[in-house]
């Protein structure tokens, strides 16, 4: 239920205003004065105040001002005997919804209210998604607190504050674009747009224009001037992943754009200024890739001003339970599962693993797992294969052997039928004596 505060000395037409906008359905509370409206407004989740002008104790109109500044998201409505164009302006110059003279409030109290309430639903709409937003992309969404990741956190903290080029350096699935979303969001320009781009998502002719936009008739099929990334980032962050992919002429342009702050667009002649912050990563040696004429060195020492290293997940063990944790509730609401536990022979799986996709993997498989779980936790059984058996991803020479490869067969057959060795048998189409044969030669139990 909305709440509405009425201020008014005049008990009469208070108690008779309290009265019609009651019978809306609002809650309104009463104030003969400011100070005791100051009172209520401390002890309640008011959203708009009708105010009178004049109070014993204070000036409605620059009243309005000081609950203005106090209670943004409240909206004022200023009553008054006598109204006046110079009060009305300034009435609204301090932050009021409306002005209006008592004599003509009774047609258009209750509308006025109506739209009062309107704006202020929008603005809190706007405000919870606004700290969504901002939620979602600041550092504490870094889940962990190992070492090595909080090591990195700090850095990109430090670095945040400044407007310096950094480049984050890790495998895939470490959380590049994470990093880079906290790093802008933490800065001086997250009012403004972040943009990100998978250079290796393009070819080298499409990847410059999409970077740099383009002139029409510039080549085949650009019909019209296109904005580049540059220009759509104004005052912003460009967040370049793969950066290691990148082309070489089109590295030798992204360096004019580090150096001058100007580039070009593909079929134009003219400079056009460059006010953005580069955020760059890879999951490449670009040092060693440079010093072997891959990627420009030049290039590399401007991306490299500020370089963070996120670490592999397999180096941060500790870390796997919450955001393993994490991800279960994300996707047991997605589904609409209640909350579901990590047993202890689930998480010991996940600690077993080598994360070869890191966090990105993680994620997939607690997808997976969450959708095919059944019961109060997740357990082994809604792993993937591989996981369920580390011993068959070994990768050593032994496990290329002949007996090898029949030892896992047998154990991944067994798996498919969940101990079942009749069946087991009917599938490896061998008889039942041969395969208690083989179980007791490689010790299966």
């Amino acid at each position: 239920m909305k709440t509405i505060l009425i201020i008014d000395d005049e008990e009469k037409l208070r108690k008779l205003m309290a009265r019609v906008i009651s019978l809306e359905g609002f809650d309104v509370l009463e104030s003969g004065d400011a100070r005791s409206a100051l009172k209520k407004l401390e002890q309640h989740d008011v959203d708009v105040i009708i105010c009178d002008v004049k109070l014993p104790d204070a000036n409605g109109i620059e009243l309005s001002k000081q609950l203005k500044t106090a209670y943004p998201l409240c909206e004022i409505i200023i009553l008054t005997a006598y109204g006046n164009i110079p009060d009305g302006v300034k009435a609204i110059k301090n932050g009021a919804f409306d002005y209006i003279t008592k004599g003509d409030d009774n047609n258009r109290i209750l509308p006025l209210v109506q739209r009062a309430i309107e704006k202020v639903n929008l603005q809190k709409r706007l405000q919870h998604l606004e700290s969504r937003v901002g939620k979602k992309y600041s550092f504490d969404t870094i889940l962990g607190h190992s070492k090595n990741i909080m090591e990195s956190v700090s850095l990109a903290k430090k670095v945040a504050a400044t407007d310096t080029t950094v480049l984050l350096l890790g495998e895939t699935g470490t959380g590049k674009e994470v990093f880079a979303q906290a790093i802008h969001t933490a800065g001086v320009r997250s009012s403004k747009p972040f943009i990100a781009i998978n250079c290796s998502a393009f070819g080298r002719d499409l990847l410059e224009s999409e970077i740099f936009g383009h002139k029409a008739g510039a080549f085949t099929g650009a019909v019209k001037d296109k904005k580049g990334l540059f220009e759509e980032a104004n005052g912003g962050t460009i967040f370049l992943d793969e950066i290691g992919e990148m082309n070489p002429d089109l590295q030798s342009k992204l360096l004019r754009v580090l150096e001058t702050g100007e580039f070009i667009k593909v079929g134009d002649t003219k400079t056009q200024k460059a006010d953005v912050r580069i955020i760059a990563a890879t999951n490449r040696d670009l040092k060693q890739e440079s010093e072997e004429g891959h990627f420009r060195l030049d290039l590399y020492y401007r991306l490299s001003v500020f370089q963070i290293t996120l670490p592999p997940l397999r180096e941060r063990l500790k870390d796997i339970e919450p955001i393993a944790e994490h991800f279960v509730k994300v996707f047991a609401a997605k589904i609409s599962k209640r909350d579901l536990e990590l047993s202890r022979e689930y998480l010991e799986k996940l600690k077993q693993h080598s994360w070869k996709g890191n966090i990105r993997e993680l994620k997939n498989v607690i997808e997976r797992s969450v959708i095919l779980s059944s019961g109060d936790a997740l357990t082994c059984d809604s792993l993937p294969y591989e996981m369920q058996h580390p011993e068959l991803n070994a990768g050593s020479a032994s496990s290329f052997d002949l007996a090898t490869v029949e030892k896992n067969h047998i154990l991944k057959v067994l798996a498919h039928t969940k101990g079942n060795k009749t069946e087991a048998a009917r599938l490896m189409n061998i008889g039942l004596t041969t395969l208690y044969r083989k179980l007791e030669e490689y010790t299966i139990s």
